[in-house]
């Protein structure tokens, strides 16, 4: 672990003078330089999937903003495409895939190419921590099986989820056996980026909130755990952020029993509760609502304020409830890492 970074030092819970920031979507279309790259790239997987624009656009809000951290540009479907599940990012609608339904549909998927698909990421990674300023840390990650599975029976994103809840609550035998393939496939992904250079990874569950208590220990909690043992297992010095989005009060149950070193939290969580529910045990990061970033002024101040005085004082990753969003002014971020790192602790 390098001394001179400051998430790598609180994640191992050590005090450091300032509070570390990065954001959550930092490298994305509120900014015009990545919305230039964007245009030159041939479609979203086209962006992940050539290293030398992937390497610029995360670097784009590292050369921006006092950040201190960098997450290396992917998505969290280059795990389904890997697999050979068609995917397609459409603009105004989002991503795209042919549709997994049943136990039959499995036999599509292979591991096979897994690690060859996704090398360009690992390439990507491998030159930007070469560019990186040596206080920077490299975030690499990987969506939780559940909230990947989703996409997978769905077809869409922000559905109701009611095609992936039903052949779980139906047939749990045969959705565990996607499940289980992603959390293998999630695991050997992982432990890919690490090799090629990712200092910390951040697992990333955007629709564990969705999910009933059993199914979501069942469906998200377990697999998320399995994965971070596995990846432990392997490399246990490189620190395991997990988010599991929504899931309210059973973010107490992932601090018993998920193994990562820190929890991301979503805009609901109360940042009182969990400065006394979690904190005392691991690394906490979150949890301003990416409309106030967007909003800016006084409110920013206010809503960062109120999270640093409760949560500043310990083990703490200043980051959003969620990623920024594309009408964001990227002088409210410049604004709120300045805020953020002249706070007294």
């Amino acid at each position: 672990m390098n001394s001179q970074k400051p998430i790598l030092e609180t994640l191992q819970r050590r005090s450091t003078p300032q509070v570390p920031i990065w954001l959550m979507r930092q490298a994305g279309r509120y900014l015009p330089e990545y919305r230039a790259v964007r245009a030159r790239a041939k479609g979203f997987l086209g962006l992940c999937f050539t290293p030398e624009l992937a390497v610029e656009v995360t670097l784009q809000p590292i050369r921006r903003f006092p950040l201190d951290a960098a997450i290396i540009f992917s998505d969290i479907l280059v795990i389904p495409h890997a697999l050979g599940q068609p995917v397609t990012f459409e603009e105004g609608r989002g991503p795209v895939l042919e549709p997994i339904r049943s136990g039959d549909d499995l036999r599509k998927l292979s591991l096979e190419r897994l690690a060859r698909t996704l090398t360009p990421v690992a390439t990507a990674i491998a030159a930007v921590r070469r560019e990186l300023p040596e206080n920077v840390a490299l975030f690499g990650f990987a969506g939780a099986p559940w909230t990947v599975a989703s996409y997978m029976v769905e077809g869409i994103g922000g559905s109701d989820f009611a095609l992936a809840k039903t052949w779980a609550y139906r047939e749990p035998d045969s959705f565990n056996l996607l499940i289980d393939l992603l959390v293998d496939a999630t695991s050997a992904y992982l432990v890919q980026q690490i090799e090629a250079g990712a200092e910390i990874l951040q697992i990333f569950d955007s629709w564990a909130g969705v999910l009933s208590p059993p199914a979501l220990e069942r469906w998200a909690l377990r697999p998320t755990a399995e994965i971070v043992r596995r990846v432990k297992a392997r490399h246990p010095d490189i620190p395991i952020i997990v988010f599991p989005r929504g899931v309210g009060a059973s973010y107490a149950r992932y601090a018993a029993a998920c193994g990562s070193d820190g929890l991301s939290l979503d805009t609901g969580v109360s940042p009182e509760w969990a400065a006394a529910a979690l904190q005392p045990t691991m690394t906490v990061q979150g949890n301003l609502d990416p409309l106030v970033l967007a909003a800016g002024g006084s409110a920013l101040r206010e809503e960062a304020t109120h999270i640093l005085e409760r949560l500043a004082g310990g083990s703490f990753i200043f980051n959003l409830g969620h990623g920024i969003l594309p009408q964001t002014p990227p002088d409210h971020v410049a604004a709120l890492c300045e805020l953020v790192h002249d706070w007294k602790r």
